[in-house]
């Protein structure tokens, strides 16, 4: 693949991250490494978090944790308090600085994947 085939391809994982990520509804999470598995990259997790780090404004990103319900580092401190503070308004519950993933994880329902496993 030539650099504009992975350019392409980028492209459409971050568009296909977006889609994915605008439907977790308010008061649930979703992990990075969930959004990749449900695309058809289980092994993305990373890619996810690159995405998310550069999304559209309007896009529900605080709606992401890490695998362990955890508000990942980042270098503006200040979008990690925004990220919890946001949740919590929500009504998403913390216990010992992380999401309590049982009663907020999102489950999707009715998974249509289209070919090449980007939803």
């Amino acid at each position: 693949m030539g650099a504009r085939g992975r350019i392409a391809a980028g492209l459409a994982f971050r568009r296909a991250v977006y889609r994915l990520v605008r439907q977790i509804p308010r008061g649930q999470v979703a992990t990075y490494g969930q959004i990749a598995a449900l695309l058809g990259r289980p092994r993305a997790a990373r890619a996810v978090g690159r995405a998310l780090k550069g999304c559209p404004s309007d896009l529900p990103w605080h709606r992401v944790v890490n695998a362990q319900g955890g508000i990942s580092a980042r270098a503006r401190v200040s979008s990690m308090l925004t990220q919890r503070i946001v949740l919590e308004q929500e009504g998403v519950a913390f216990r010992r600085g992380r999401v309590v993933l049982r009663a907020h994880a999102w489950r999707r329902r009715g998974r249509s994947r289209r070919r090449g496993g980007l939803a």
